[in-house]
């Protein structure tokens, strides 16, 4: 049995929550946030969107699972660091390819687990996300409270530049999909800034026929309209929607040319190209099991949500309508500008980890593509 190694999560606030160490030694600081998705935690460390971030996991056991190449959202983990309230010591599972520990090390993440995680997140919903450090490198409570409270804040942050990817490349992999499309028939051609994708977005964009040309988030709007797309897709990401000014930029100069999709990060960026508001929520949505409404049929989503920004509904001009609500704290989770072939939803609908509730949506972009609908 390996030792176990004293490790410490300090905040900014002062508190201090004590475990044993899981993954790399050392240390990491970050927004601390919490997911309460009860399973997909290996999708959660892949997903560019917690760039940033330490995230507290809800769920008490992970790890039983292990870990596989096949349920990566990107290339590797890109998040700060990783609590947990008791990770599994053994792996049970057919798919498994390592286990959670081991691949954490690989890629230098440095987690905690042994944590009281229930008391940690009650703190944080109070509390508001806060600022942290997790060290198993030197875990001494004042020095890391300080280190805390010197790490930057999450409003004003540009963090797409860290994850977006350096040159364009294409995408076609999916599988045959809940529409039957054949890998060699996609007949629409999208453009999809990359502001920290998932790679589930682009499986099920190439299931329901389309060819994905993926640009790096700074890629002007001229370069776009080059390419001749059918549509444009704009991804989820990480940081404060408001600091990504050149993607705001070019969003705006796209609008109303071609059909335009965001999710996530894409979202907020299409509601300040359109003239709305962003603003930092208290502790975020993190998970797969969110409610939200669609107004067109009042029917209840429940979705996987990652964001700590919104779009203030209230700004949003004339001709641009809200289509989905969070049921739990009234925010905007959709928007759609009709008249510049437009829409957007604020959480998850490829899910990885989540339900799939709300993968229609992709449907409807090939339908803006096909013929204009909405």
């Amino acid at each position: 049995m390996s030792p176990r190694i004293p490790a410490l999560l300090a905040l900014e606030d002062g508190t201090t929550w004590p475990g044993t160490a899981l993954g790399a030694i050392g240390e990491r600081a970050g927004e601390v946030i919490f997911n309460t998705a009860m399973t997909g935690y290996q999708e959660v460390l892949t997903d560019p969107s917690y760039y940033g971030q330490i995230v507290v996991m809800t769920a008490p056991h992970i790890g039983n699972t292990g870990v596989n190449i096949e349920d990566e959202e990107s290339a590797k983990p890109w998040l700060s660091g990783f609590v947990v309230r008791a990770a599994s010591p053994r792996v049970s599972n057919w798919r498994s390819q390592a286990a959670l520990g081991d691949y954490l090390r690989e890629h230098g993440v440095v987690g905690i687990t042994g944590v009281d995680t229930r008391a940690l997140v009650r703190h944080i919903r109070e509390a508001g996300a806060l600022r942290g450090v997790i060290s198993s490198a030197e875990p001494e409570a004042a020095r890391l409270i300080e280190a805390a409270r010197r790490a930057p804040s999450m409003e004003g942050l540009d963090l797409v530049p860290y994850v977006t990817c350096a040159e364009p490349y294409h995408w076609a992999e999916g599988g045959p999909g809940e529409w039957g499309v054949p890998p060699s028939s996609q007949p629409y051609h999208v453009v999809a800034y990359d502001f920290g994708m998932k790679r589930n977005i682009l499986r099920l964009l190439a299931e329901r026929g389309c060819r994905v040309t993926v640009v790096p988030a700074t890629t002007p709007a001229a370069v776009v309209l080059a390419l001749n797309p059918d549509g444009i897709f704009l991804s989820n990401g990480p940081g404060d929607p408001a600091a990504v000014t050149y993607a705001v930029a070019a969003v705006r100069e796209l609008l109303g040319k071609k059909p335009l999709f965001g999710i996530c990060l894409g979202h907020q960026i299409l509601g300040l190209a359109l003239g709305a508001q962003t603003y930092k929520l208290r502790f975020g949505h993190h998970g797969g099991n969110q409610p939200v409404r669609f107004s067109d049929t009042g029917r209840v989503e429940i979705s996987s949500h990652n964001h700590g920004f919104a779009v203030d509904d209230k700004t949003l001009p004339a001709g641009v309508e809200v289509t989905h609500t969070n049921l739990n704290d009234g925010c905007c989770e959709g928007l759609r500008a009709p008249d510049l072939r437009a829409f957007s939803v604020q959480y998850h609908p490829e899910a990885a980890p989540g339900p799939h509730d709300a993968a229609y949506l992709f449907g409807q972009f090939v339908a803006l593509m096909k013929d204009g609908s909405m």
